[in-house]
């Protein structure tokens, strides 16, 4: 039985990847800075990023490692000092991971590392007569280009000492127990649709079971390695996204609302750029590494979440 060792495994993700990974067999433990007695299903291993601190039993007995580790973006209004600890969280806990794998014996295989769509900043960046990202092209300005980078950068060194090294830039997750999906729906409970400034910036989405099966295909095929973005192929604006949401949960009832993006702007402040920015997305190098996503369109990935009833992601 192979151990995958998670960082970050009480987060959305990590919760439903450490469950597909059980059930598949492997022997699941989770990295965490507080050990939780109510949460017995997974073995728990004491870690601190901050203060450089990791249970080095748990590394050595780990056969793959997967690095999710980092705040959430969205949790609170963004201020100097809240950038500084999104960026440090995510630097940090993966340093602690280089550093422990280079001075520590072990037999980790490889490091599946967890990246984000940011790195690329808005389409607009894009050279002429290309319609998307792929993996190759240069980190964007700006805290999040940034910060993708310095991330990214900091995983590098994995490679050097011999760890098969596989980042996935995700895209927007989309899953009925939190994220995204949950501030789409609320305002459905008062019958408004609510589009974010025009509604035509490009969204590049990701089922969540598909992102979780990305991660076990990265352990499972060892000819994977490098950086691979993690987004289904058929991308759709702010406003279809929301719409279809709608249109699945309310039928007819509801009215579209737009919110201007000066409100967003007094509401989230800089967050606000971020969701207004139109990112699209070239998964053709995942797919041709042989993954096959389930949920390929946005309207298999509604009616999965969903269900057709508001009470599946209430």
């Amino acid at each position: 039985m192979a151990v995958v060792l998670i960082a970050g495994g009480t987060g959305l993700i990590g919760q439903l990847l450490s469950g597909m990974l059980s059930e598949k067999g492997y022997e699941v433990v989770i990295l965490t800075r507080k050990i939780r007695s109510s949460d017995n299903k997974f073995l728990q291993a004491l870690w601190n990023p901050q203060n450089g601190t990791i249970d080095l039993e748990a590394i050595k007995k780990a056969d793959y490692i997967v690095n999710l580790a980092g705040e959430g973006v969205a949790k609170k209004r963004w201020t100097k000092k809240n950038k500084q600890e999104i960026a440090n969280s995510r630097v940090k806990s993966t340093q602690l991971i280089v550093n422990t794998l280079t001075n520590t014996p072990n037999k980790v295989q490889a490091v599946i590392q967890a990246s984000a769509m940011g790195w690329y900043g808005d389409d607009s960046l894009l050279p002429e007569g290309v319609t998307a990202f792929s993996e190759e092209m240069p980190a964007a300005g700006g805290f999040f280009g940034e910060t993708c980078s310095a991330w990214e950068k900091s995983a590098e060194p994995l490679a050097d000492i011999g760890k098969r090294l596989v980042i996935l830039r995700i895209g927007l997750v989309l899953s009925r127990a939190g994220g995204a999906l949950k501030e789409f729906v609320k305002p459905l409970k008062a019958g408004f649709a609510g589009i974010l400034g025009n509604g035509a910036q490009v969204q590049s989405w990701i089922h969540i079971r598909d992102l979780c099966r990305m991660f076990i295909y990265a352990i499972e095929h060892n000819r994977m390695a490098g950086v691979y973005n993690a987004a289904a192929p058929q991308p759709v604006s702010n406003r279809v996204l929301v719409t279809s949401l709608a249109e699945s949960l309310k039928g007819s009832f509801y009215l579209p609302l737009y919110i201007p993006s000066f409100l967003l702007k007094v509401m989230l402040g800089q967050m606000s750029e971020e969701l207004l920015k139109s990112i699209t997305l070239n998964c053709n190098k995942i797919r041709n590494a042989g993954f096959q996503f389930v949920f390929p369109s946005l309207e298999s990935a509604i009616k999965e979440l969903t269900g057709g009833k508001s009470k599946a992601i209430a």
